[in-house]
Formats: structure tokens, sequence, C-alpha cells
């Protein structure tokens, strides 16, 4: 009896009815049912979410801005609407949004608040900046798995919004930092400037400095000149008072003057007259002589005494000078002289002679007299305006006088001041001084300052246009995640088909295990060797199998679109899980009986848990992490995701590796179960469980 022979009468056995071949038809859509129609139900969930009803309430109520009106909220609502990724339906309140979540109306609720916009707008204000909040209201009694997607899509709308808002605050940003950027220029330009002024002013200062120097050396030229000034006010004031007493002096005198030529003009008044008379007498004087020789010598002395007399009281009047009446007091003398020599008519002749002399010189004075009088009078006048001026002249050298003492008194304080104007100069000098230093410190300063400013404006960010575009949605968004993927699923379930197609698998072969033999009871009382007997019991659940693997690849692929990477690798590499699995099913059932279907179905939950199907096989607890190690299915999971998806094709071939050693294993296990069942006991013609 051969393994082959064995097989065969077993599926013989099996297809011997109608019935029986419809539970071999059944057992063979096992995998089929479970793997392709949970993959078929899962497929794009993603995509069917527009099917799910949820709230969305929009109180925003808007913001103005610097930019113009803010309606975040509408955007989030259009936003959402064009994206419909799922059935909106806007509701009026979140009160009523909240009910609906709660009695399952809605799956649940999207809220923009009032102050959302105004929050967002906030940035403009340091000081008041606040952060705007979306409010998610989910109800894990609806669905748990839909509140985590919901978490993604409230994640999904804050980067949307953030990114835009963000956009526009740091646009505005820049555009400060070009504002910043030119007005440093501006300063630094203007530092310039005070630089150049501060330069020109150090110089002017300089200049300063030496017109103060020579101020105060003028000054105090000044003061020591103003010395001189007061000293000669002084004097001034003292020799006007002197120049006042001598012309009262004059003028007192000049009265005095113009009194006595008054007096002579008066006197001189009748000058002509008796000038006019004197010469008429001397004439007489000529006529009598002739008669009166006898009477010379006593006419004579009566005459010349007369003369005399009359000479004198002419000097008396100021008629004659004393040099005239000298002349005529000589004239006389000499004429008894003369007389005494000679006969007494000559003495007469010569009397005559002298009184014609007298009579020509008496109307000489006659003649004169009349300018004489005049020459008085007007002499006369002189010494009345002498008078007047020289009184004029004593008032105005008393003010001359007065207003020197002023001048001495007023140069006096001018002197104090031009002291004062020769300290300040001097302290103005010495200030000039430290402000050209202090210039000199400005000037430097006001160059480091421009440079320190031109340096800082470089420093400062200055994009144009389309650079501040640019570098606002960096700014916004800064960081772009670059994936690559090296082996892409397609789809959520392509993704999950690795995990379900190997599941699939185990509970198809583990239903067999419900309508098969596991092993022959009449090759184990036959004399046939138990490998034999083990192939044999192994051959009919590795036919099976394959027939139930490759009617899964088939429909997954053709009917869902699968579209493997490695479309015959994978399917060879599932038909190497149902040797593995087959064998590990049989061996363990063949060899522990109807425990042994208790201990498949135990190891399908160990491996539904550790195989890594859906979340990382390392997010298990650690005590879970020896049944991923020790246990099939996380390795055709692996090497299948490989396959299916375009991966590592050096794992296939550990994992193929391995599925042979399971293969092996389960063939062992049914040597082993071959072995011991050859000895029948009571418990193998009436067992205590019967599955």
């Amino acid at each position: 009896m051969t393994a082959l022979r064995l097989a065969l009468g077993e599926l013989r056995r099996m297809t011997a009815g109608t019935l029986p071949k419809l539970a071999i038809l059944a057992l063979s859509l096992v995998p089929l049912l479970y793997g392709a129609v949970y993959l078929y139900a899962n497929w794009d969930p993603y995509g069917n979410l527009d099917g799910v009803k949820a709230a969305l309430v929009i109180e925003d109520e808007g913001a103005d801005t610097a930019d113009g009106r803010l309606d975040v909220g509408e955007t989030v609502r259009d936003s959402l609407r064009e994206d419909a990724t799922f059935d909106w339906e806007t509701v009026d309140s979140t009160a009523a949004a909240e009910r609906g979540v709660k009695d399952g109306t809605y799956q649940f609720a999207l809220t923009v608040p009032e102050d959302f916009s105004a929050s967002l707008a906030s940035t403009s204000d340091f000081g008041a900046a606040r952060q705007a909040n979306l409010h998610v209201t989910t109800n894990d009694a609806n669905n748990y798995l839909l509140s985590s997607i919901v978490d993604k899509l409230s994640a999904s709308v804050h980067d949307s919004v953030a990114t835009d808002v963000g956009e526009e605050t740091a646009n505005r940003l820049l555009t400060g930092f070009s504002t910043v950027h030119s007005q440093l220029e501006q300063a630094a330009d203007g530092a310039g400037q005070l630089a150049d002024g501060a330069a020109s002013a150090d110089s002017g200062a300089a200049e300063l400095s030496t017109g103060l120097g020579s101020l105060s050396t003028g000054a105090s030229a000044l003061v020591t000149g103003q010395d001189q000034l007061v000293a000669g006010a002084n004097q001034l004031s003292t020799g006007a008072g002197g120049l006042s007493a001598g012309a009262n002096q004059l003028s007192s005198g000049a009265s005095e003057l113009s009194s006595g030529l008054g007096q002579l003009s008066s006197a001189t008044a009748l000058l002509p007259q008796q000038t006019q008379q004197l010469a008429d007498g001397a004439r007489q004087v000529a006529a009598g002589t002739a008669t009166l020789e006898s009477t010379v010598t006593a006419s004579a002395d009566a005459a010349r005494q007369g003369v005399t007399d009359a000479v004198a009281r002419l000097v008396q009047q100021g008629v004659l000078t004393p040099e005239q009446a000298g002349a005529l007091q000589q004239e006389l003398s000499a004429a008894p002289s003369g007389a005494a020599g000679t006969s007494g008519l000559e003495q007469l002749q010569a009397l005559a002679d002298g009184a014609a002399a007298v009579s020509s010189g008496a109307d000489q004075l006659a003649a004169s007299s009349p300018q004489l009088t005049s020459g008085i009078a007007a002499a006369n006048d002189g010494a009345g305006r002498l008078s007047g001026g020289a009184a004029d002249l004593a008032a105005g050298a008393a003010e001359l006088s007065s207003g020197a003492a002023d001048l001495a008194v007023g140069e006096q304080q001018a002197l104090d001041g031009s002291r004062e104007l020769a300290a300040g100069a001097e302290t103005a000098a010495a200030g000039a001084g430290t402000l050209q230093d202090g210039l000199g410190q400005l000037r430097d300063g006001a160059s480091e300052l421009s440079q320190k400013l031109t340096d800082g404006a470089g420093g400062v960010p200055h994009p144009n246009d389309k650079e501040r575009t640019t570098a606002s949605t960096v700014i916004a968004d800064p960081l772009t995640v670059s994936t690559v993927n090296q082996a892409e699923a397609g789809s959520y379930g392509a993704g999950l088909a690795p995990y379900f197609l190997t599941l699939a698998m185990w509970v198809g072969i583990f239903m067999l295990a419900q309508a098969m033999r596991p092993i022959s009871l009449r090759a184990l009382a036959s004399n046939a060797p138990a490998w034999k007997i083990a192939l044999g019991g192994w051959l009919p659940f590795l036919t099976v199998s394959l027939v139930q693997a490759t009617l899964l690849y088939a429909v997954v692929n053709l009917w869902l679109g699968l579209d493997p990477a490695h479309p015959v690798l994978a399917w060879g590499l599932l038909l190497m899980a149902s040797m593995a699995f087959s064998a590990l099913i049989q061996g363990i059932v063949a060899l522990l009986g109807s425990v042994g279907k208790f201990v498949v179905l135990v190891l399908l939950v160990l491996q539904l848990v550790s195989s890594g199907g859906t979340f990382p096989w390392q997010t298990i607890p650690a005590p879970l992490h020896l049944a991923h190690d020790v246990l099939p299915m996380g390795y055709m999971v692996t090497g299948l995701r490989q396959l299916l998806h375009g991966g590592q094709l050096s794992q296939v071939a550990g994992v193929a590796v391995g599925l042979l050693a399971y293969t092996a294993a389960g063939l062992l296990l049914s040597l082993l179960a071959a072995r011991r069942h050859r000895l029948w006991t009571l418990k193998t013609l009436q067992p205590e469980i019967d599955i």
C-alpha cells in the first residue's frame, strides 16, 4: 500500500456521493469566503467615507484685519464640502450637533467657534495673540476607528488652516523685515550724514575754538582799553568841569568888557563934537595970537595949562591914547623952550603954528572919531556875543562834565561786563575745545554706527515679492515629507491582503480537519510503514488546500484587483503555505486527535495577534513575541508582503526555507501519530471527546 493510494482512497471516500462532493467544494471555498469577502468589504474603506454623515457647525463671526475681511470659517466649510471626504450636513448650533452625535444621527461633529477668525488674526498683536480652536465631538459608541479617522481629519484641517494663516502671517513678517531693512539703510545713510555733519562740526568747532581764543584775547585787550577809557572819561569829566569854570569866568569878563565898551561908546559919542571944538579953539588960538602978543606970556601959560588939562581929560575920557597925549605934551613942553630964545612974537608965531597943527590934528581926530565909535560899538557887540557864547560854553562844559561822569560810570559797568565777557570767552574757548573733542567722538561714533547699521541692514532679510511668497510658504509649512514607498500596497485592502490570505488558508485547512480523517485507521491496521501512513494522511489535506489557495488567489487577483508585484512567486509562496499549514494541522490533529483541533484553534488565536498583520508585531506585548518568532503565520505574512507589494526577495527565500521546515515538522508529527496509533487502546475505540 503506497502513500498515494492511501491519499486517493481518502479522496474517493470524500467524493463518493453528492453531499461529500458538495462538502469538499464547500471546504475548498472556505478560504475564499473568509479571505476574499473580508478583503472585499475592507478593500477601500477610506474611499467610502463620503457615506459617513457628519455635522458641521460654523459659528465663526469673522474678523477685520489690516488686509481686509477674514472669514476662515467660511473657508473651512467650502474646503470640507469641496473635499467631500464625509457627508457633511450644516447644523445651526453646537447643541443640535452634539445631540445628533449622541443619538447616532451623525457619526461626529466639527464646530468652528465664533472667535475662530479673530483668534487667527490675533497674531498681528503680540500682546493679544491666542490660538484658534476647532471643536470635534465624537462618540466611540458609534465607532471607535472612526474617531481615529476624525482625528486625522482634524489634523488635516488644522494643518491646512495653519498653513494658510501662517503663510499670511509670515508674509506680513517678511514685509516687516523689508521695511526694517529699508529703515536700517535709511538710518545708516542718516548716520553717515551725521558722521559727515559731525566732521564738519568738528572742523567748525576747531575754528570756533580758535575764534573763541581770539575773542578771549580781544576781550582781555578790551578790558585794558576800557580801563583806559574809564580813566580818560574821569579826566574828561574833570577837564570839562575846569572848562566850565573858565567859561564862566570868560563870560563874566566878557560881560564886564561889554559894559566898559558900552561906557566907552557913550564917552566917544561926544568925541567928534569935542574934537571939532578943539579944532575951532586951536584956530581961535592961532587967530588970537596976533592980538595977544602983549599978553603972550600970561595967555601962553594959561593956554598950556588948558591944553594940558584938556589932554588929560581926553586921556581920562579915553579919547586920546597915552601915546598921543605924550606927543602933545612934548610939543607943548618944547614951545616955551623955543620961545625963551626968541622974541615973544616968534613965540606967538610958533604958538600959532602949533595951534594950527593942533587944529589939523583935531580935524583928523574928528574925522576918525566916527570910525572909532563904530569899532567900539562893534567891539561892544562882539563882547556881548562873547559873553553869551562863554555862558553857552560854560553850560555845555557842565553838561560835558556830567556826561563824562555818566560815561565813566557806564564805562565802568561796560568794563565789568567786558571782564565777564573775557571770563566767559575764556570759558567758551575751553568749552569749544571740549566740544571739539566731543564732536570728534561723535564723528567716530556716527561712522561706526553707520557701518554697524549697514552691516545690520545686510543681515536683515530683504526678499522681493517672489522670494517673499516662497519664503512665506516655507515658513508657514517648513516641513515637507518626501515619502519614498519602496513597496506600495495601493489600497487599504491590498495592505491587509497578506494577513487575510494567510489567515484564510489556516482557517480553511483547519476546516478540512473537521471533515477529513488526518490518518487512515485502515492504514494503521495494515503493515504499511509509518511514513507512508503519515504521508498518505497528509496528501489529501495538501491537495484540497492547494485548490483552496489557487481559488483564493485567483479571485483576489481577478475580482478585487490585487495586482501583485510578483504574481507567480506570490502564488507559489501561497502554495508553500498550504503545504506547511496542512502538514502542521494534519500532524497535530493526527497526533492529538480532538485535542489537536483545539490546539490548532489556539494556535490560530495566537497567530492572529502575533503575526503583525495589521499593526507591526513589535507593538504587541513582549510575552507574545515568542509566538511571532515560533509560529508560521508571521513569516508567511512577511513573505507575501514582499511579493505582493514589491519588497525584498531575499526575505522571501528565508520564508520559503521556514515553510519547508514547518512542513517537515508537521510530517514529523504525523509520523509520530502513525507510530503511536498503531497500538489501539480502549480510548481508541471509545474516545473521551469526539469532535
